[in-house]
């Protein structure tokens, strides 16, 4: 009896445990708008979560390059909303995962003909914010200015997007920041600082 008590308790401590890892390891994922992991190879439109207030997209900021990373505009019809796929910097089982560095591509040609790779700009004159641009960085072997990671809001399955690339150089004094908007005559750009705007990733 004691030997058949013991066996049910050892068990049931085994179902707890692999239910609380199975829980953890869920929580580390990134999740799209139909409940489900968010995978590398696919293609997802970023938006806000609340409906009819656009997409993330390229925009043109001044009629020169590089293209900016912005929101749609629903007043600017010519604006629409373009997919991304994200390249993690270490590759797990074929999830985005919270708190990871990864490299966010737009699936779309450009009249500048350059890389859709979103990058890190340098800082405005005008706003004091770094601007979310499009391009390589090739200053340096990790290219710290492509790398973006994506954290965890209060409300789950809402997030923001972060410039924090600490799993390329843990030792770095970085200036991190959340990816927030600026408006500028009638366009909607994405920058670091100065409330971050909520996020989610969906396949329509």
């Amino acid at each position: 009896m004691t030997t058949t008590r013991s066996h049910m308790i050892f068990m049931l401590a085994n179902v707890c445990l692999f239910m609380m890892i199975s829980a953890s390891i869920a929580d580390q994922f990134v999740i799209d708008t139909n409940g489900e992991p968010v995978d590398e190879g696919d293609e997802y439109f970023i938006r806000p979560p609340i409906s009819g207030t656009g997409r993330i997209t390229l925009v043109s900021r001044n009629g020169s390059c590089p293209l900016n990373v912005g929101l749609e505009n629903p007043d600017l019809r010519h604006i629409h909303g373009l997919t991304v796929v994200f390249r993690p910097f270490v590759h797990y089982d074929g999830n985005v995962r919270l708190n990871r560095d990864m490299r966010i591509l737009f699936i779309a040609p450009t009249i500048c003909g350059q890389s859709t790779y979103w990058k890190l700009g340098e800082k405005d004159a005008t706003s004091g914010r770094r601007l979310i641009i499009t391009g390589i960085d090739d200053s340096t072997i990790e290219s710290f200015d492509n790398f973006f990671r994506i954290v965890q809001t209060r409300t789950k399955g809402i997030y923001n997007i972060q410039w924090c690339p600490r799993e390329l150089c843990p030792t770095c004094m970085l200036e991190c920041g959340t990816v927030g908007i600026i408006r500028e005559k009638g366009k909607i750009l994405l920058a670091l600082g100065s409330g971050a705007i909520p996020v989610v990733f969906g396949k329509e």
